[in-house]
């Protein structure tokens, strides 16, 4: 928890410069202020934010995707997910990115909370959606986004974390999540 106390730990941006700027990133490279008055260099990553859907069909299992990710050259097993376009709100994020993954809609939708993947050198946010009451209309791929969509029960998934076939922050992030709603250890956020 930040604490108003923190002021020794906060660091202070004295400039900022763009490194590199992207279809989906920018790269920026910072002059900082430490506390303690040092001078010091940060780069980091600005990410637009992105959702991860717990989606929970009536048959008790979860939606997933197996979808090769090129950065690490193998196929990966994920919740469905996907990056927030400017002036989206999260909520909408979600709702497209399931229905276009997948090919399904939910009835009931429901903020989880937060991840912040990758706190030493981005900015990204990722939300955590609940989704339920899901009807299937069909899927609308982007054009090359190649996945296929799989059902799987929350335990079965912890094994799979467990065994090291789901290693995505995300998933493992919203699969605790999931597992402490469906068990009743924590109440669903309304």
């Amino acid at each position: 928890m930040t604490d108003k106390g923190d002021g020794q730990l906060i660091e202070h941006t004295v400039s900022s410069e763009p490194v590199f700027d992207g279809k989906l990133l920018r790269v920026r490279r910072d002059q900082v202020r430490l506390p303690d008055g040092q001078p010091a260099v940060r780069e980091w990553i600005a990410h637009p934010g992105a959702v991860v859907i717990v989606a929970l069909l009536d048959n008790g299992q979860l939606l997933f995707e197996r979808q090769y990710r090129y950065a690490l050259h193998r196929v990966f097993l994920e919740l469905p997910a996907g990056k927030i376009d400017p002036n989206e709100h999260p909520l909408d994020t979600a709702k497209r990115e399931l229905r276009e993954e997948t090919g399904y809609q939910a009835k009931t939708w429901r903020h989880l909370g937060v991840m912040h993947p990758c706190i030493g050198y981005s900015d990204e946010k990722i939300e955590i959606f609940w989704a339920e009451g899901l009807v299937y209309v069909g899927h609308e791929r982007d054009h090359g986004e190649f996945l296929e969509v799989i059902e799987m029960s929350v335990a079965d998934a912890l094994l799979t974390v467990r065994d090291g076939e789901i290693t995505d922050a995300k998933t493992i992030t919203a699969l605790m999540w999931a597992e402490k709603i469906i068990s009743g250890t924590w109440a669903a956020p309304e």
